[in-house]
C-alpha cells in the first residue's frame, strides 16, 4: 500500500480493495456533521454501501437525506458540469475519489490526469477533504509510479490556479 498526503488531498494506492481506510475517512465526517461525496465504479459504490451498512450506518437514509452523495463514474462528469449538479448542505465535505475504473478500463495517462484535475477543481471550489483510491491487483511498480507523479501534477496545477 501507498500513501501520498497533500494539503487537501491523500492519494491511496494498494493492490487489494481494502475499505477500512475509506471508511474512517468517511465515518469520521459523517461524525462531525459533514457531507460525503464518493466517486466510483457501480460496483464499488455497492461494495461500500454494504462496508457503511455493517458499520450500522444507513447508506439509504444518507443519500436520501443529502448526507451523502454518490457518483458513479465516469458517467458522473457529464453530470458535475451543470452548476447545479450537487446539492450541498455545508461549507466542508469529505469527498472520496476511487480511480480504480480508469486504469482498469485501459483510459489513457492524459485522460486520467484531465480526469482527476477536472475532479480536483471542483474539491477544491467545494473547500473539502479528500482521498483518491486506486486498487489494481495486478498494479506494476512503473504504473504506480506514474500514479504517484499524476496525482502530484494534477494537485499542482489546481494550487497553482488558485
Amino acid at each position: 500500500m501507498t500513501r501520498l498526503q497533500g494539503s487537501k488531498c491523500r492519494l491511496l494506492v494498494s493492490q487489494q480493495p481494502d475499505a477500512t481506510e475509506v471508511l474512517d475517512f468517511l465515518s469520521s465526517g459523517l461524525e462531525v456533521g459533514q457531507q460525503i461525496i464518493v466517486m466510483a465504479s457501480p460496483g464499488r459504490l455497492k461494495d461500500l454501501a454494504q462496508s457503511l451498512r455493517a458499520m450500522r450506518l444507513r447508506p439509504d437514509i444518507l443519500l436520501r437525506n443529502g448526507r451523502a452523495i454518490f457518483l458513479t463514474a465516469p458517467e458522473c462528469f457529464r453530470r458535475l458540469e451543470r452548476p447545479d449538479a450537487l446539492r450541498l448542505n455545508g461549507s466542508v465535505v469529505r469527498w472520496v475519489s476511487d480511480w480504480s475504473w480508469a486504469y482498469e478500463n485501459g483510459h489513457s495517462l492524459e485522460d486520467i490526469l484531465g480526469y482527476q484535475r477536472y475532479i480536483h477543481g471542483r474539491i477544491h471550489e467545494l473547500t473539502a477533504l479528500s482521498l483518491c483510491t486506486v486498487h489494481c491487483s495486478r498494479l506494476e511498480r512503473s504504473s504506480m509510479l506514474q500514479m504517484l507523479g499524476q496525482h502530484r501534477r494534477a494537485l499542482r496545477s489546481i494550487l497553482q490556479a488558485v
